[in-house]
């Protein structure tokens, strides 16, 4: 077994996993999602995606994107969160929260397609 790949496969499962628990619940109801939920999964994002540098090959490039995507759009998420709970005179409300569990959305969608691409290199790599 090789301790790279497990610690590899854990942080991109993680990142998935983290950002899935964020997503769920209502997506207006800031009641529904932490913010520290939201810090964690960008937190073990960036480290996921640290750990996909350096890959040279088709796969890699592919991980690498999709990983910088998530990244992206869960710190576009904590920009809108910030804005919206020191910023904004209304404070936090429904539409604010919309936003930020679409883009935390969009990064979980990234981040499955980074496990479906993890789970594809495993496969070929058997045969």
């Amino acid at each position: 077994m090789n301790l790279e790949k497990v610690i590899f496969g854990f942080f991109i499962i993680l990142a998935f996993t983290l950002n899935f628990g964020f997503f769920l619940g209502e997506i207006d109801n800031p009641a529904h999602h932490n913010v520290y939920e939201l810090f964690a999964a960008i937190v073990v994002n960036v480290v996921a995606t640290a750990l996909k540098l350096g890959d040279r090959t088709q796969t890699g490039a592919l991980l690498l994107a999709s990983s910088l995507v998530a990244v992206l759009q869960l710190i576009a998420a904590a920009v809108v969160w910030g804005y919206a709970s020191h910023v904004h005179a209304g404070g936090m409300d429904a539409m604010f929260m919309a936003s930020i569990v679409s883009l935390a959305g969009g990064a979980m969608v990234a981040n499955l397609i980074s496990v479906l691409l993890l789970i594809a290199d495993t496969v070929a790599l058997r045969r």
